[in-house]
């Protein structure tokens, strides 16, 4: 897989660019809001159709044309794959006048939806803010599986996306019957319930999969970065055992509040048992969701827990430990991806290299010639070799402007 070429057009602070891209490391070095992260925020969001800072797609299009009568933002990548040779591009294109933007997803030049392009530049990001994956929240951790996920498997991302539609459906339907203290609540429940676990099951089983998969090359790393003292392991925390039937009908899962502390361990869960767990927990757990108003099981309260023997590092481990094991998980993810789609992803490391200490950066350097293509964005060039550098295609970024460094080549300028 192979990033040819990237067209950005009134992008964050990219007013016009066209980059060619070579295979191998690419180091794109500049000063902070200069446009480095802009630069990996537009590959993934051509990757998966979602920005990974932006809380609106507003966000993402330029200041300096929002007064124009028709702003709009266009991104587009080439990308050639073994033989073949794609084309994508998302336009963000005002809506109606009330301030938000629309996407409008090409692939070779058809319009498609915007799922249907999740897959084709398969990527993984380490930035800043991975560091903290072990201490963030759930959230954060449940992005970083269904991220993952939806690049290696569309089902998975079709699965997904339709639990959090049923998802937003059946609270809606619980507000409204606590509110109305309405009947025969059980009929008007099941319906949903079983809309739920048809979608939820599958994304309950495949996150189960995923951490296994992350536990074996995780720990195999994280024994390299911790000179093979400390053996790193991956649980899942959900809100309920999707191994097991509740014990009770008509009570709470007792042993929900345990799961979340231990984990479990399902490697052969399939969707099917997953699904039929989850429909029994909902059933026996429906008249807490009435009370409280909202769906309390299920794989939107999905956990990741990291522990090293029995401790949970986002509780007792130290900073150290904490990066560590979140560095370790991002390398296992580079090496699953490789190995379940048998092209290596394109690796993008976000301004990382100041976060961590001289080891852990050898470990993430490591890694990169096992990928064919790494863009890396980097504050000082004095984290890399000068062998490392004198291989790279090197940039420099200014204001949203690119200009090529090397020796002999220090006023050409590209990408605008």
């Amino acid at each position: 897989m192979h990033l040819r070429h990237l067209s950005l057009t009134n992008f964050r602070n990219y007013i016009r660019l066209e980059l060619d891209l070579p295979l191998g490391l690419t180091i794109v070095q500049g000063q902070n809001a200069q446009g480095k992260s802009n630069l990996l925020e537009a590959i993934v969001y051509l990757a998966t159709s979602k920005s990974l800072r932006a809380g609106s797609e507003a966000e993402l299009v330029s200041w300096q044309v929002r007064d124009e009568p028709y702003p709009f933002a266009r991104l587009a990548a080439e990308i050639q794959r073994g033989e073949r040779v794609e084309r994508i591009d998302i336009t963000l294109l005002p809506n109606k006048g009330n301030g938000r933007f629309r996407k409008q997803v090409r692939i070779n030049g058809v319009n498609k939806r915007a799922m249907d392009l999740v897959g084709m530049m398969r990527t993984v990001i380490f930035r800043p803010e991975d560091v903290d994956l072990v201490s963030g929240s759930p959230g954060q951790r449940r992005r970083y599986l269904d991220i993952a996920l939806c690049q290696m498997e569309p089902d998975y991302c079709r699965a997904l996306s339709h639990y959090q539609k049923v998802l937003a459906q059946r609270n809606a339907l619980l507000r409204n019957l606590a509110e109305r203290s309405a009947g025969n609540v059980g009929e008007q429940l099941r319906f949903w319930d079983e809309k739920l676990v048809e979608s939820g099951g599958l994304v309950v089983a495949r996150r189960q999969w995923l951490i296994h998969e992350l536990e074996k090359e995780a720990a195999l790393v994280h024994l390299d970065l911790s000179g093979g003292v400390e053996r790193l392991h991956l649980r899942y925390l959900p809100s309920f055992d999707p191994g097991h039937q509740p014990a009770g009908a008509h009570a709470a899962y007792p042993g929900a509040q345990a799961l979340r502390e231990r984990g479990v361990s399902y490697p052969d869960l399939t969707a099917d048992q997953a699904r039929a767990s989850l429909l029994a927990h909902l059933y026996a757990g429906r008249s807490r969701d009435l009370a409280a108003g909202m769906t309390l099981v299920g794989p939107h309260r999905d956990d990741l827990g990291f522990y090293l023997g029995e401790r949970n590092l986002r509780a007792y481990g130290s900073r150290g430990q904490q990066r560590t094991a979140a560095l370790a998980s991002k390398l296992a993810e580079v090496a699953i991806m490789a190995r379940i789609s048998g092209e290596a992803p394109i690796l993008l490391l976000d301004d990382v290299m100041s976060e961590l200490d001289a080891t852990r950066r050898a470990m993430l350097l490591q890694v990169i010639p096992t990928v064919k293509q790494a863009i890396v964005t980097t504050t000082d060039w004095q984290y890399f070799s000068a062998d490392l550098l004198a291989d790279a295609h090197r940039l420099q970024v200014h204001e949203g402007r690119l200009q090529i460094c090397g020796p002999g080549v220090e006023d050409d300028v590209s990408g605008f």
